[in-house]
């Protein structure tokens, strides 16, 4: 079976020469970007990196799936901490509830992708309360009631009880896996790594000259790249180190630590880490032209778990159905994975452009086409179109769909 090869970005502990054309001038310029062995940097002895919004909106994120498996929970609730507002009593944690932050403001809000799109973001926000909506309204009432084609309720996925829709979706998750995308993978790739956010107004002239933001230990530029770096990150137990305990949350860095595990993909957690660490040095030493080029193998390979993992799912659900009638627990579970993957391909990013590698109208008749085979949704779904979307997914990206199937 062919292997993907990772090339690691530079030797870590080392200094990296780069060689770039001055912006003010013609020629070239030799940088020295010193690299450290972790993402650890300082000035003045204290730290500067900071990405503690993202870690609160993960750890938001973690509670509300804590809740949107119990029966007891209301749509209320779960939408409020969705929408948390500074002060509201929506979460267990005390520090969750006195922030100012939620995960509502940064679904679908790159500055690339939305800042111009309004009404798209509002749709796509719409998805996501109605999932929350949806669980609450649909599958809660019949959270003791043999699902059956039509009909909400539980469903045997071998150890496990599955809880789907009268269509066979699990709403918990298609906003999970959908949220990967709309949240972590838009606000890191098409916000934090944009150079229309890195380098907006003044940020280039005060990175140079080492200004940092008011009350910060930090310019900007950093913190913007560190933000990026968070929403991979920011939960890990040694978040210098993250790779040692990837799966620290149930999102982006779960994932990440999934393909990680598949032999054909491995060495691309150490090519995410060493691309973020490789770039937060080069913002350091003023070299631009690195910094993104290093955003953009971050940009493919982050970009390319939500790829593997939609095709995964996609191809385990369709094994699954191969076994029916006694696999269906299992096939809707998988597949309603790949719904959230697949939904999340609309924030991927093709390095060198602003263009996702599949576009909002391409991801909408995905999904319309896994729901519609019939009137009953998955209990309808024929293995070939699974195979299709498996195989349309894949040729865009650089693996087949042998290599992700596994």
């Amino acid at each position: 079976m062919k292997k993907l090869a990772f090339s690691l970005i530079a030797t870590t502990g080392l200094l990296f020469t780069s060689c770039d054309k001055d912006d003010d001038g013609p020629g070239e310029i030799s940088k020295e970007i010193e690299n450290p062995t972790s993402y650890t940097f300082t000035r003045d002895g204290e730290s500067t990196v900071n990405f503690s919004g993202q870690t609160t909106r993960i750890a938001m994120g973690e509670e509300i799936l804590s809740l949107i498996k119990d029966p007891n929970t209301t749509a209320e609730k779960m939408v409020a901490m969705y929408g948390h507002q500074e002060g509201e009593d929506n979460f267990s944690d005390t520090d969750l509830n006195a922030s100012d932050k939620n995960m509502i403001s940064k679904t679908a809000a790159s500055e690339d992708y939305f800042s111009n799109s309004p009404s798209v973001q509002a749709a796509i926000r719409a998805d996501f309360e109605s999932y929350l909506n949806k669980q609450a309204s649909e599958v809660f009432p019949n959270w003791g009631v043999a699902a059956a084609a039509g009909t909400a309720g539980q469903i045997s996925d071998g150890s496990s009880t599955r809880y789907i829709s009268a269509k066979g979706l699990e709403y918990d998750q298609a906003f999970t896996k959908g949220l990967i995308g709309t949240l972590m993978v838009d606000q890191a790739l098409n916000n934090y790594l944009s150079p229309a956010v890195l380098d907006e107004a003044d940020n280039r002239a005060e990175n140079d000259a080492g200004t940092v933001a008011e009350g910060k230990s930090y310019t900007t530029m950093e913190h913007k790249w560190d933000e990026a770096y968070g929403y991979a990150f920011g939960l890990n137990a040694d978040a210098a180190n993250p790779n040692a305990d990837l799966g620290a949350d149930s999102f982006l860095n779960k994932y990440i630590g999934r393909v990680e595990g598949d032999a054909d993909f491995a060495g691309i957690a150490d090519a995410i880490f060493q691309a973020f660490k490789l770039g937060r040095a080069a913002i350091v030493a003023g070299d631009y032209t690195e910094r993104n080029k290093q955003a953009d193998i971050i940009k493919q390979k982050i970009s390319e778990v939500i790829g593997i993992r939609a095709v995964f799912y996609l191809q385990q659900g369709k094994n699954a159905l191969a076994q029916e009638p006694t696999a269906f627990g299992t096939a809707f579970h998988d597949l309603s994975e790949g719904y959230g993957f697949i939904y999340s391909l609309q924030f991927t990013r093709k390095p060198g452009t602003n263009e996702p590698y599949f576009t909002k109208a391409e991801v909408d008749a995905f999904l319309i086409d896994l729901m519609d085979d019939g009137i009953n949704g998955l209990w309808d779904v024929e293995t070939a179109t699974l195979e299709d979307m498996a195989t349309d997914i894949a040729e865009r990206f650089d693996f087949t769909l042998e290599q992700a199937s596994e």
